[in-house]
């Protein structure tokens, strides 16, 4: 039987992870229970694994870019830590990444094999963490990058649009930054698919397809949770000034699974209600957070 361990479990991703492989060996452990920085606490907690899926991440954009340093040794140090111990203890190493290794500049979707040109210190640490880790587990390591998580587990917009919906007649959503919403149900799903399939190790995309604005998202969470989707106005980045700087593009090429064989992930619409539907759209103040 092969025997999983997940790192970054009490995440919004880790949890979804544990539904997935629900049935099987799971080791899931929480940022608190594993240390990724540790590097003997990570190799020790890999032995007896076939499969190692990080879910472990420091995700605090803005903060990132005071917090480099830290950001680092979660994002890059703590990934290598996980390849490292993997390709010690001859397991598959899953790593999820984000589309900030990218410049947010392109006009058509980031093919996996696009040279990495990140534009905030939250995209430059996940980078190198790509880089550490493919370089420490060539043949073993699957690199996963995501965009725009939402989910049951953890704090996220889709959350906040209904939570501020409570509070806020219409609520101001920018329309000049496009991306795919990806429910953490559906990427969970995909991983699994991707590891039961034996698919090659390498750079996938793991994003629900299609495109949207973060205000046509928003006007989407609002219908799907019973709101006036009216209610979201949209704006531009200029009135949203934070201290890292997003991508004006983020879509993601889907190219890599049609060479291993299996189908991309669903329309994000499509995801979106399912999602709805399992009750992700409700806000909980005290859900976990604790990865990606």
């Amino acid at each position: 039987m092969t025997r999983y361990l997940i790192a970054g479990a009490a995440g919004m991703l880790g949890q979804d992870l544990q539904k997935a492989l629900a049935g099987r060996d799971v080791t899931a452990l929480s940022r608190a229970e594993l240390d990724v920085t540790d590097r003997d606490a990570v190799i020790a907690a890999v032995a007896g694994h076939d499969v190692v899926i990080n879910a472990s991440a420091y995700t605090k954009v803005d903060d990132a870019e005071t917090h480099e340093e830290q950001a680092y040794a979660i994002n890059a140090l703590g990934t290598e830590n996980l390849a490292v111990a993997a390709a010690q203890h001859g397991a598959r190493f899953v790593t999820i990444s984000t589309d900030y290794v990218f410049d947010g500049e392109a006009s058509e979707p980031y093919a996996e094999e696009t040279p990495r040109d990140p534009l905030n210190a939250y995209g430059r640490t996940k980078a190198a963490g790509e880089e550490l880790a493919l370089a420490a587990h060539p043949d073993g390591t699957y690199v996963v990058r995501t965009a725009w998580l939402y989910g049951a587990g953890g704090p996220n917009f889709a959350k906040t649009m209904v939570k501020l919906a409570g509070s806020h007649e219409t609520v101001s959503v920018v329309a000049d930054q496009v991306g795919q919403p990806t429910w953490t149900g559906d990427l969970a799903a995909q991983l699994v698919k991707l590891l039961d399939a034996e698919a090659p190790a390498g750079i996938y995309h793991g994003t629900n397809s299609g495109t949207a604005s973060w205000f046509e998202f928003a006007k989407a969470v609002f219908s799907q949770a019973g709101l006036d989707p009216d209610r979201v106005t949209p704006t531009d980045s200029s009135s949203f000034v934070r201290p890292a700087k997003r991508p004006s593009y983020s879509v993601l090429g889907h190219g890599a699974w049609a060479s291993a064989g299996l189908e991309p992930m669903r329309a994000w619409q499509d995801a979106l209600a399912d999602a709805a539907r399992h009750g992700v759209l409700e806000t909980d103040d005290n859900a976990q957070s604790g990865g990606r």
